[in-house]
């Protein structure tokens, strides 16, 4: 049986899945991961929220401008051809259906492929919704990469969200340190299992794994 997955281990697979020549936002947190495990020449485009096209994997050392940041004010780097724009223009690239694809972090995502992803609904938490509802149904397709469950145990793929939406039958499929699942109108399937095993899964989620 193969060990979990690591947060690169995830990121590395997201990366190997997104189709050559995308156009894709790496939402806030776990997902700008990914940046770093894209094959060179393979046409991928980061798109960032706060307005540049072509970003690279993060900034290191010298490397670092403090002038230059994704969403997430983590320092990047850019690529041959990056160009910068205004923030409301970036979002007129998200909500008109430019993105072929967004990798956003959640809280919960249904059998249904609904996403919680900005608040708990907990009276202490802060809600922190960013841009993921534009990302959410402007991109063509959504990737989660998040962790299965919660520090609880809970599992965060659930029959129904029960935290606030951020968007409806919005994700297609879910990355994660255990397994990859697929979600939608069909309901779940899962892809692969690390560090367990399907039985195990199914004894833990309360979804059907189709």
């Amino acid at each position: 049986m193969t060990a979990a997955r690591t947060k690169d281990e995830i990121a590395a697979a997201i990366a190997r899945d997104i189709p050559a020549g995308s156009f894709v936002n790496l939402g806030i947190g776990q997902p700008t991961l990914v940046a770093d495990h894209l094959e060179a020449g393979s046409g991928v485009v980061l798109h960032t929220e706060n307005g540049m096209l072509g970003m690279g994997p993060a900034a290191v050392g010298d490397e670092v401008d403090p002038d230059l940041t994704n969403a997430g004010k983590v320092p990047v780097t850019e690529l041959p051809g990056a160009s910068y724009f205004h923030h409301a223009d970036s979002f007129a690239m998200m909500r008109g259906g430019h993105l072929d694809v967004c990798v956003l972090g959640a809280f919960q995502v249904s059998a249904a492929g609904d996403l919680a992803n900005w608040h708990t609904g907990a009276p202490d938490a802060i809600p922190a919704v960013g841009g993921a509802m534009d990302l959410a149904i402007g991109a063509k397709q959504v990737f989660v990469m998040m962790t299965l469950f919660a520090k609880d145990g809970s599992p965060k793929v659930v029959p129904t969200c029960t935290y606030p939406l951020t968007g409806v039958g919005c994700v297609s499929r879910v990355y994660t340190d255990v397994a990859t699942l697929e979600v939608g109108a069909d309901g779940v399937r899962l892809l692969e299992t690390f560090g367990t095993t399907r039985d195990e899964l199914a004894g833990r989620l309360d979804v059907d794994l189709g």
